[in-house]
């Protein structure tokens, strides 16, 4: 994959640009630009980069579905518009919130190969549906308002769409997997042939920036 958009050159980096890289905490970012691809290439736009950093966070940090749906729902979503950017990080994701590398591969032949509980199969539902027929039908909203509370399924819809937005920019942008990082692929394999292994993600906990060096 050609990489459309390059990181900007540090001659043009502006306080701005700088706020952009070091936003999430990374360290050195700010002075030594940001070791995750997509920031690098917000930095091009930093007050896009900025509205699309505070954005992520809510919804990657702060959002009121539990761990495993949303790590459910953004594999998921990887899954089905084949972001491989996406799918690497997250499946690191969930499996640090518990998700199994068996339940990671069974997201790929949904409703196939698990059993799944229905909390599990109501959040992937909604992606398909989604992906689908751009809504979601009156008889999954009801199930949705089973297992769901209304902030929950307000986050549930619009991170589906954000992901599907930032897969959608990753693709076109050409953004690489980092080239520090052991690439997962969607047979969950890495790149070195080793078993995927979980990762934190930036700010979750002292040391999520390991291997960014």
């Amino acid at each position: 994959m050609t990489q459309r958009i390059p990181p900007l050159p540090k001659d043009q980096w502006t306080e701005e640009t700088r706020d952009v890289f070091a936003f999430w905490g990374e360290p050195n970012a700010r002075e030594e630009g940001s070791k995750t691809s997509i920031l690098q290439i917000m930095g091009n736009h930093p007050g896009l980069g900025m509205a699309y950093n505070h954005w992520g966070k809510q919804l990657l940090m702060a959002n009121t579905l539990a761990t495993r749906h949303l790590e459910l729902l953004i594999l998921r979503v990887a899954w089905k518009v084949q972001s491989v950017y996406e799918w690497h990080h997250h499946v690191g994701y969930g499996l640090n919130c518990g998700i199994t590398l068996g339940e990671i591969a069974a997201i790929k032949t949904y409703p196939e190969g698990h059993t799944w509980a229905e909390e599990d199969a109501v959040v992937i539902d909604a992606v398909d549906e989604l992906l689908g027929t751009n809504t979601i039908s009156d008889a999954l909203w009801a199930r949705l308002e089973g297992v769901l509370d209304v902030r929950q399924r307000m986050d549930l819809v619009m991170t589906i769409g954000h992901y599907v937005m930032t897969s959608w920019a990753l693709s076109a942008f050409g953004a690489p997997v980092e080239p520090w990082a052991d690439a997962i692929g969607f047979d969950l394999r890495t790149a070195s042939g080793k078993v995927p292994q979980r990762t934190l993600k930036p700010g979750e906990g002292e040391g999520w920036a390991e291997g960014r060096d």
